[in-house]
């Protein structure tokens, strides 16, 4: 099968999006598929995947988007392609797949971030003042208003967005579960991660050690677990650290931290291509996002054992039975909230029922399965295309 995949980036380091991308794309290749990826990154071309690199110069990054959009949708038409599978959004697809979920979606759970009154009202104007959001919603109403056969929601979550937001046809809708690969690390391996990592930033073994991985802080709750964090020092739990990875304004969440009394209990780490190792030397995950269509990292923390605690606002907390594998908060500010459920992940028994019970539900996120659902429907697609020439 020969397939054209798009998506503008595939940079592990970009985000989750990207990292699932080049994970899918590797899997593809595994299964002989004749990829041609069109992207802005410069991935190695092999037997089997064909890179077109899509160039060009702008004034901005939105731009430069535009511009891949445009040339994108030139060369594609220029070849036969069984598949044509936009992850990045283009109007010339046979399927979409927005892994970021909806442009009108994550507009509205970054205005959540302001809370309410003029702030927010403020905000919302200055939204349609900009560029980059305008031109994301004007390609997102041409796609799913009918330009695209099939959309893949990698959640229930995206699927309410897109039925919500743009009256989607359940018909135009295929829910492929977002995945990830499994954590097969044997247990003497991970047990020398976690030393090395706890004696790396000075966290002893006794310490319940949470971590928080994200690039956009703010959105992805940062606020609220350290704020969670001093209430848990003052309900007398001590001994709680906190490692914080990823790129951000850490100076900014470091003055938050110190301004209340916690900046010896969290460290910032920066960026890392460590994550797994990371996972293995924590107890906890938290997650306190405003908006994720479904996040990497707490199904590769649920893979890993690891118990985790996410909002409604997050994808991968379907995968959660609240306090039988997980915990899942209704609100994103819920500060006493966050700080109960690791107050109860602090019990040793506790923590490890949950993510024993986590663990379970490897098989059912992997990339293999993801990967084995989408060459299905591109099966599907591609008999179409046979049956309507």
């Amino acid at each position: 099968m020969k397939v054209a995949l798009i998506s503008e980036w595939i940079d592990p380091w970009r985000g989750g999006a990207e990292t699932s991308t080049l994970q899918f794309l590797h899997h593809l290749m595994d299964r002989g598929t004749e990829v041609h990826l069109f992207t802005r990154s410069r991935p190695s071309p092999t037997p089997t995947l064909h890179v077109h690199n899509i160039g060009g110069a702008a004034m901005s990054r939105t731009r430069r988007s535009v511009t891949f959009a445009h040339r994108v949708a030139r060369l594609v038409r220029q070849d036969r392609y069984d598949v044509i599978h936009a992850i990045s959004p283009c109007t010339c697809a046979d399927i979409y797949q927005p892994r970021g979920g909806t442009v009108a979606e994550s507009i509205e759970r970054n205005l959540a971030l302001i809370g309410s009154g003029p702030r927010r009202l403020i905000k919302r104007y200055a939204n349609r003042l900009n560029f980059k959001q305008r031109y994301s919603l004007i390609m997102e109403r041409a796609i799913f208003g009918g330009g695209v056969p099939i959309i893949v929601a990698i959640s229930d979550y995206v699927t309410d967005q897109l039925r919500r937001h743009y009256d989607v046809p359940q018909s135009a809708i295929r829910k492929i579960y977002n995945g990830v690969n499994p954590d097969d690390t044997d247990p003497e391996e991970r047990r020398r991660h976690r030393e090395a990592v706890r004696r790396e930033y000075d966290i002893a073994d006794d310490h319940c050690l949470v971590l928080l991985i994200a690039h956009n802080f703010r959105l992805k709750g940062l606020p609220t677990w350290i704020d969670a964090l001093a209430r848990i020092n003052r309900q007398g739990v001590s001994d709680v650290r906190s490692l914080v990875i990823g790129k951000g304004d850490s100076l900014r969440w470091q003055r938050q931290a110190e301004r209340i009394g916690v900046a010896d209990f969290v460290t910032f780490t920066g960026p890392s291509d460590r994550i797994p190792t990371m996972l293995h030397a924590g107890d906890v995950l938290v997650h306190p996002t405003y908006y994720d269509p479904c996040s990497r990292v707490v199904l590769e923390a649920m893979a890993s054992g690891l118990a985790c605690v996410t909002t409604r606002w997050d994808g991968a907390s379907e995968m959660i039975s609240d306090g039988d594998n997980g915990y899942v908060l209704d609100d994103s500010d819920d500060v006493q909230g966050l700080a109960d459920r690791v107050i109860s992940l602090h019990d040793t028994a506790n923590r490890v029922r949950i993510g024993t019970a986590a663990r379970a539900i490897a098989d059912r996120v992997s990339m293999a399965r993801h990967a084995e659902q989408m060459l299905a429907l591109y099966d599907e697609v591609a008999e179409g295309k046979v049956g309507a020439s």
